[in-house]
């Protein structure tokens, strides 16, 4: 049975929440209606509040009303009724009245019809829909919800009639990211029809470790014709993790591929995002200013920024922690290979090199046995945190002079621990040679305080994650070491004695 052929059908798919053209009028390409003549249809594809739309989080602005979300029966493994490829896509059509949204910032309560997937091609180009700040992710996710009580016409002619939770999907290679995802692509299909769901998954199952109080929100529109400018869309932060041999089934199994539609123009609509997107402030240096090699690094790299994490008054926050112990921050130094661009660098396994910096009060200002002297130059760290309670808004930069050099003080720059990773934010790119300094830089504790209290942003920092059968490197206590190639040789920090710096609140990198 044909989804789009009949009335009965319509609370079954996005396809017939609104008066859309038949399947036949347009497709993503091989027709003449592809996206970019979908206006010529005659619906509002060509109008100014259309999606997707590239985020860019150096443009954000933060809205406080944008709560926790209420979601009802997403925990529930018998919702999902059945899974339909209708020859553009692959939908997951949802019970009837069982799955409902509400508040994060919405007005009023949505029930939840579908789930239904955009992805790439076959030749792992990445195919979501939305981008952040250009980056585009392998596959994204929307759960379609319209407004309850509301008639499929009243949905689609009102400015908020539909509220759609975007989850973008990121591949890796991790063993435990298979599980459900595994379970729903076995019925992935290239025969156009509806097959009938036999697993018990949920959508919790399927969204996992997302943090759902982290995202964006913007007004658009559905991103198939007849195009609606009658959605309000959430766009979580955190990606799904799953499996690379798993987001490959899509395009392979279903013979679709490149099942997504270009970013739109914005044309002066606002992204906000919710308060729980925790940007750290961080520091862009000029180009080319600052370089970091040796210490078992296989490359030069060039500084970008550096950027501090944080808990509250009251806890700590740094990201990593030795033996359990989380300390109060963590300054992040973050660097590129200087053969590589950005995007290069980013898909490379050792693109980047972060040195991590953990961060305590100096002596007097606690009572620890651990103490040493490696206190930092406490007027450099007071002409930083001068600026925290100026930098409101994500866009907000701030010129001057920061000394890295200073900041750091005398801490021990010899003696580190070694790992490969990621990126500790989205899109958590696995490329990353993390370096973790054992000597805690000392910072005076008011000064600190200021992170929390002047942000109005606490407990800024990403859980600590599996380590997988990675190996943890150290260096040895002293080393004599003269190969830049070995790990326990010293790391070598070209660090200009003045650095100009823009100070921001960012969500990149």
């Amino acid at each position: 049975m044909h989804l789009y052929s009949l009335v009965s059908l319509l609370f079954l798919s996005l396809g017939a929440l609104v008066k859309c053209a038949a399947a036949s009028d347009w497709c993503y390409s091989g027709c003449y209606h592809s996206p970019g003549q979908w206006a010529d249809l005659g619906h509002p594809c060509g109008g100014k509040r259309q999606s997707p739309i590239d985020i860019v989080t150096a443009e954000v602005k933060t809205d406080p009303h944008l709560l926790n979300f209420t979601f009802v029966n997403f925990s529930s493994p018998r919702v999902i009724k059945s899974i339909v490829n209708d020859g553009q896509t692959v939908k997951c059509v949802l019970e009837n009245n069982e799955v409902e949204v509400s508040e994060g910032g919405l007005n009023g309560t949505y029930s939840a019809l579908e789930l239904h997937f955009r992805w790439g091609d076959d030749e792992h180009h990445p195919g979501s829909e939305h981008t952040v700040d250009g980056h585009r992710y392998p596959m994204e996710m929307h759960v379609v919800s319209p407004k309850k009580g509301f008639s499929v016409q009243n949905a689609a002619n009102d400015s908020e009639g539909i509220a759609i939770l975007a989850f973008f999907i990121n591949a890796n290679d991790n063993e435990e990211t298979l599980g459900p995802w595994s379970e729903l692509t076995a019925y992935l299909t290239n025969d156009n029809g509806t097959v009938a769901m036999n697993h018990n998954i949920s959508i919790d199952d399927l969204i996992g470790n997302v943090d759902p109080t982290k995202f964006y929100r913007y007004m658009g529109s559905l991103t198939i014709p007849d195009c609606s400018e009658s959605v309000v869309w959430t766009v979580f932060q955190d990606p799904i993790n799953v499996h690379t041999s798993l987001v490959e089934r899509f395009p392979a199994k279903t013979g679709l591929t490149d099942v997504h539609r270009t970013t739109q123009a914005l044309n002066g609509r606002s992204v906000f995002a919710s308060p729980a997107v925790s940007p750290p402030v961080k520091c862009v240096l000029k180009d080319d200013t600052v370089e970091v090699s040796g210490g078992g690094l296989q490359y030069n790299y060039s500084t970008l920024q550096f950027h501090f994490h944080w808990g509250s008054r009251d806890t700590n926050g740094s990201e990593h922690k030795v033996d359990s112990k989380r300390y109060p921050m963590e300054m992040h130094i973050v660097n590129k290979r200087k053969d590589l661009t950005l995007d290069e660098a980013l898909e490379t396994p050792n693109g980047l090199a972060v040195l991590g910096f953990f961060i305590e009060p100096k002596a007097g200002d606690i009572t620890s046995s651990e103490q040493t002297n490696a206190t930092s130059d406490m007027e450099v760290w007071r002409k930083l945190t001068s600026y925290v309670s100026a930098v409101e808004n994500i866009s907000s930069d701030f010129m001057d002079e920061i000394s890295i050099d200073d900041l750091l003080g005398d801490v021990n720059r010899v003696e580190y621990y070694r790992y490969a990773g990621s990126l500790t934010t989205p899109s958590c790119n696995e490329a990353v040679a993390w370096t973790v300094f054992k000597e805690s830089v000392k910072v005076d504790k008011d000064l600190m305080m200021l992170f929390p209290a002047n942000t109005n942003y606490s407990s800024v920092f990403r859980p600590t994650q599996p380590l997988h059968d990675r190996i943890v490197y150290t260096t040895a206590a002293a080393s004599n070491a003269a190969d830049p190639a070995d790990p326990a040789a010293p790391l070598l920090l070209l660090l200009l004695l003045t650095c100009l710096c823009a100070c921001s609140r960012s969500v990149r990198l």
